[in-house]
């Protein structure tokens, strides 16, 4: 369905001097920087994928979903959708994906929701029955019925957001790009919005790009992921083998009994010299104290630290994704290719 083969957005921008004088240099030689917000990105998905797009900020994720919606034109490289190029803006490309941004908003801000649909309808030219249909499946779906009538201005952030999903599905599209749908939205209105989400997907078979900098949105929606930093993609795989990539150690976190910790200038056991058998160890500022150790070591530090010393609290938890994904950012590893099927 997605198909993308190095492609390359490089924006140049104009670097102006403080002050007046630099600008009036400006006007006879001007100094111009180049950065490479997407850097020979190639990839493919099959049509009714769930794919997590995932890189910090200014990575290149939003240049990429625009590149492929045709917002933006590549430097170099190409792209096809559904046999379509995104740069050649045809109508009937347009008709069959939909895009939706976190931050910006295509409803009116000051008519009721439902008004902006039926302009959608007249948009699209959808035929009355379909739409109504449509329109009734994912109101039902996301809850919002009571509020269709309300201004768009009037709204929640969650209900705004269920609001822009509606608006984006109505006419059907085969392919949704999401960049950062949850943004800002409270625990209840991200939960319910992944929920539909996945039900839609599993639904009508809708191939989805998402970007999003919340964990639980990858992790309870997409099996694949790709990571991109600074422009070049550097991993392309299942996201169990990111997770597994953090299996190799555990956290393990302990509050010494009161007046005890590592910090100096308190008594033993847990003195300003007190090591684990294992791994490292970093101290909180409530006193509490986080050991990173090797997974086949964990049985031992916690036997020193009960044997060290009383404590009141004790746990063991596998590395948080966020963790793991980070250090991706700062290391990097070769990309993993996967393999694409007709």
């Amino acid at each position: 369905m997605i198909e993308v083969e190095n492609l390359t957005r490089v924006f140049r921008t104009y670097k102006k001097q403080p002050g007046f004088w630099g600008g009036v240099k400006g006007l006879f030689h001007r100094e111009f920087e180049e950065t490479r917000a997407a850097d020979n990105i190639s990839f493919s998905i099959k049509e009714g994928e769930f794919v997590g797009f995932l890189g910090p900020n200014g990575a290149g994720k939003t240049t990429t979903l625009k590149m492929l919606s045709g917002l933006i034109y590549p430097t170099s490289g190409s792209a096809r959708v559904a046999g379509f190029d995104p740069s050649k803006r045809e109508n009937a490309y347009r008709r069959l994906f939909a895009l939706v941004l976190g931050q910006k908003n295509q409803l009116w801000w000051d008519l009721p929701a439902q008004e902006s649909f039926t302009l959608i309808r007249a948009i699209y030219g959808l035929p009355p029955g379909p739409f109504k249909e449509t329109l009734d499946e994912l109101v039902t779906l996301l809850g919002v019925g009571p509020k269709l009538n309300v201004q768009v201005r009037e709204l929640s952030l969650g209900e705004r957001m269920k609001m822009e999903l509606i608006a984006a599905l109505l006419h059907r599209p085969r392919v949704l790009f999401l960049d950062e749908p949850t943004i800002g939205l409270d625990v209840i209105s991200q939960k319910a919005v992944r929920e539909f989400l996945r039900s839609y997907n599993r639904r009508h078979k809708t191939t989805i790009l998402l970007t999003s900098h919340y964990m639980a949105d990858i992790t309870s929606l997409c099996e694949r992921v790709i990571v991109i930093d600074h422009g070049k993609k550097i991993y392309d795989g299942d996201l169990d083998r990111i997770a597994g990539a953090g299996a190799g150690q555990r956290i393990i976190k302990f509050r010494p009994r009161a007046a005890l910790s590592i910090v100096e200038g308190t008594p033993a056991p847990f003195g300003p010299g007190w090591k684990p058998a294992h791994g490292e160890a970093k101290v909180g500022e409530d006193g509490e104290i986080l050991l990173h150790v090797p997974s086949a070591h964990v049985t031992e530090v916690c036997s020193q630290i009960l044997a060290q010393g009383p404590v009141d609290d004790i746990t063991i938890q596998d590395v948080p994704l966020e963790d793991i994904i980070s250090e991706l950012f700062t290391r990097g590893v070769t990309a993993v290719p996967v393999p694409s099927t007709p």
